[in-house]
């Protein structure tokens, strides 16, 4: 059994080495590198993994930015995933109270996976103290996983069967709530379709021109249509990446649009892609065009571990949630001035249960509190959330379960600058050392009590006891890396 003594050991690790964890974090929030792009920070990770002690292994299922950090030997194998990509067009000035850019349509750290990567491996670091210190038999393993915005490398790694090696699985991810993540989700794919036409001058001869920009158009209207025809947990969102370019005295010979399907069963993801691709033939049709189909990648939905969420929710809760200066809380009462106020309480739970809700109206002012400093109360369910994450197929392939833990103010939106703007901020970097020291903790607990891992993986056998893993990702494909 883990000993609070040792519990105090594993926190008192992670606090000496805090600044370490948290210039790391600063580093990649720096960096804001695209998915599967990620070279400075995998760089810089795998260092710091050397010099830990941790054996690293690089290029995982021959993904240029993935790779592991592994100590130890043995049963139990227990991995921590930590993911570190940017997305597009959120370059943010940190500690600012309005949008202002640092790099005109630059990245940036919107969804704080440079806290998650850090976090994760800060909670690697001290699991690896707590190993070496008892003496205990098991392997810990922290995983680099790239491309969690748009490339899905654990749903690859998923499909070579990698997370089968472990006995189970956590992660965490910034947000506005320190919680339990339970539940399911969407699964999806993303569809890159490139439309090549024949260039002509659109005045002079527009008959002899083929409009690749119109193929792009016309499959938008016609998936406009397909909307009304789906099913009620279906989603799709397109970008036109490329407008076959500026002169519209040209007729465009050629256009891109990316299209990302989701649906909660990867059944019915697949179902509705092949409505999509027959929509993009069709549209090919009519202007007389052709295009390439590149498949970027998909994720299946999320597989709860109720065992496992109770570890993680008797450590959330024994673990000192954080606490703000006076300023700290000033500029997230300023910050949240600048979006518009959230209609729910925070939390899954107090969406479905009454009691929980009444509960969370107290702690969180009613919604109004700039700071949720707090842990919101136990909830496990198969509820439903409308996002993706390629966490699901690490789910599917071995129990997995997840935190969230409060590093930007309360109601920020996902993927929003302001959540860059905290990205360097105190609040965040202790809600991410507030994460490390839980996962550590609940890692310890593990390793201390494998008949805890056992009873999980009764739980996840019978949750998967009518059908297994559907990986949504084709035999022949291919990681994929979007070109801005």
């Amino acid at each position: 059994m883990t000993t609070p003594e040792m519990k105090q050991k594993l926190d008192a690790y992670i606090e000496k080495n805090a600044q370490k964890y948290m210039d790391l974090a600063h580093s990649i929030w720096g960096y804001a590198e695209l998915s599967l792009k990620e070279f400075k920070s995998a760089a810089l990770f795998k260092k710091l993994l050397q010099e830990e002690g941790f054996r690293v292994e690089e290029n995982l299922c021959g993904i240029e930015t993935a790779f592991s950090g592994t100590f130890g030997s043995g049963r139990p194998h227990i991995g921590i995933l930590g993911e570190f990509d940017a997305l597009s067009g959120l370059s943010q000035k940190a500690g600012a109270l309005e949008h202002e850019e640092t790099v005109k349509n630059g990245p940036g750290h919107g969804c704080g996976h440079h806290l998650l990567g850090a976090g994760s491996f800060a909670a690697a670091c001290a699991v690896k103290q707590f190993l070496q210190e008892t003496r205990l038999p098991g392997t810990v393993t922290f995983y680099g996983c790239p491309g969690e915005e748009g490339g899905a490398a654990k749903a690859y790694m998923a499909r070579a069967g990698l997370w089968k090696e472990l006995d189970c699985a956590v992660s965490w991810h910034p947000g506005d709530t320190h919680e339990v993540t339970t539940g399911t989700n969407n699964s999806c794919t993303q569809v890159l379709y490139k439309f090549k036409g024949v260039a002509a001058h659109a005045a002079g001869n527009p008959e002899m021109g083929r409009s690749a920009l119109d193929a792009v158009e016309l499959m938008n209207v016609g998936v406009q249509f397909l909307r009304e025809h789906m099913p009620t947990d279906g989603r799709i969102h397109y970008a036109i990446i490329d407008g076959g370019g500026v002169s519209p005295n040209v007729v465009q010979p050629h256009a891109s649009v990316l299209y990302m399907v989701r649906s909660n069963k990867v059944r019915d993801t697949v179902e509705l892609q092949r409505r999509v691709d027959l929509i993009a033939k069709g549209a090919a049709m009519m202007t007389e065009t052709t295009y390439d189909r590149i498949f970027v990648d998909g994720t299946a939905e999320l597989l709860p571990n109720t065992t496992l969420e109770k570890v993680l929710y008797s450590n959330l809760t024994s673990h000192p949630v954080p606490t703000y200066t006076k300023e700290e809380w000033d500029f997230a009462a300023a910050l949240k001035k600048t979006f518009p106020e959230s209609r729910e309480l925070p939390g899954l739970g107090a969406r479905v249960r009454p009691d929980i809700a009444e509960t969370v109206r107290k702690l969180s002012d009613n919604g109004h509190r700039a700071i949720n400093d707090f842990v919101l109360p136990f909830y496990t369910g198969n509820d439903f959330s409308p996002g993706s994450t390629d966490v699901g197929d690490v789910s599917w392939l071995t129990p997995t379960a997840q935190i969230t833990a409060a590093t930007w103010p309360s109601g920020s939106p996902g993927h929003s600058w302001q959540n860059v703007s905290c990205g360097t901020m105190p609040m965040a970097d202790k809600g991410m050392i507030y994460a490390a020291k839980v996962l550590a903790g609940a890692v310890a607990d593990l390793f201390g009590n494998p008949a805890v891992i056992e009873e999980a993986k009764k739980e996840f056998q019978e949750r998967t006891r009518d059908g297994g893993y559907v990986c949504p990702i084709p035999d022949d494909a291919v990681p994929y890396v979007i070109d801005e």
